[in-house]
């Protein structure tokens, strides 16, 4: 039997917030009164999963990525990737790991006064020596990688653009175009769709499956558009409060409107309210 990508078992990670409060010897402000922003997190995760992390605003789905790249350590509990613990290795080996997988924020972080193929072909930074990396700082060694790579969010067009000069939305695909250079195994998303109309949005997130089946790579990514999720991913992970609500390849519209009570306008859509049945308005 194949052993899983991930594995999490009882993860308790703290509030990044908290911690960084207790380090600055502030009191920190806590929601829900509690330090933690994942409480008792238990996932198993296959290579070639496909997986999409719904929640309301504050649910703890961008700390989980976070905590899946091995970018904040749990409190308690045990993670493994490729049947390797992270945070019992040293930190040129975690970081020798972390070399397998790519987080994709979602507000990428690429400087402002570069060109985006300079920027986009920061994807393949670990896969190059030191040297190519400063010669690409130079001169881009790979344009017409990075030109392949921006086609597939129809943005082969801003090549030589600044970075400064794009759009929030053309800026967060620039960020996917550099998933897209890396050989990263897993692929954790976080929010791809945030600035797209519905037509761009369904474009990114089918380049996003194609290519981690292409590379049969395991796809994570955290939505707020609950009918993409239904619609393109056959595993769904409800998320509220920092603790898993459901886990299912068979989500109902029960499900969804009681992981999202009480906080329905956060619910996006992009033609239709999902559940019927609910007294309250959905706002789009």
């Amino acid at each position: 039997m194949t052993a899983p990508q991930l594995r999490l078992q009882n993860l308790f990670v703290q509030h990044p917030d908290a911690v960084a409060a207790v380090f600055e010897g502030k009191q920190p402000a806590l929601k829900n009164n509690s330090k933690f922003a994942l409480h008792d997190i238990n996932l198993t995760i296959a290579r070639g999963e496909q997986i999409a992390i719904i929640g309301p605003s504050g649910a703890g789905k961008t700390t989980l990525l976070h905590t899946l790249a091995f970018a904040h350590q749990a409190s308690s509990g045990v993670i493994t990737f490729n049947e390797k613990s992270p945070w019992e290795l040293s930190s040129s080996e975690r970081h020798d790991l972390r070399r397998q997988l790519f987080l994709a924020p979602q507000t990428p972080p690429l400087p402002a006064r570069q060109r985006v193929v300079t920027a986009i072909l920061a994807g393949k930074l670990p896969q190059w020596s030191f040297a190519t990396a400063l010669r690409n700082l130079i001169k881009p060694v790979a344009p017409l990688e990075a030109y392949q790579a921006l086609s597939r969010f129809n943005l082969q067009d801003k090549l030589y653009a600044r970075v400064d000069k794009l759009s929030g939305g053309e800026r967060q695909r620039c960020g996917l175009a550099r998933l897209l250079l890396s050989n990263a195994q897993l692929l954790l998303v976080d929010e791809p769709l945030s600035a797209l109309d519905p037509q761009l949005a369904a474009q990114t997130l089918e380049t996003l499956q194609q290519e981690a089946s292409t590379r049969n790579a395991s796809l994570i990514c955290s939505l707020h558009q609950v009918d993409h999720a239904r619609n393109k991913f056959t595993r769904i992970i409800g998320l509220r409060e920092g603790k898993i609500q459901f886990d299912s390849r068979q989500v109902t519209d029960q499900m969804i409107a009681d992981l999202y009570q009480n906080t329905l306008p956060e619910m996006k859509t992009d033609a239709y309210p999902l559940v019927s049945h609910i007294d309250k308005p959905v706002c789009y």
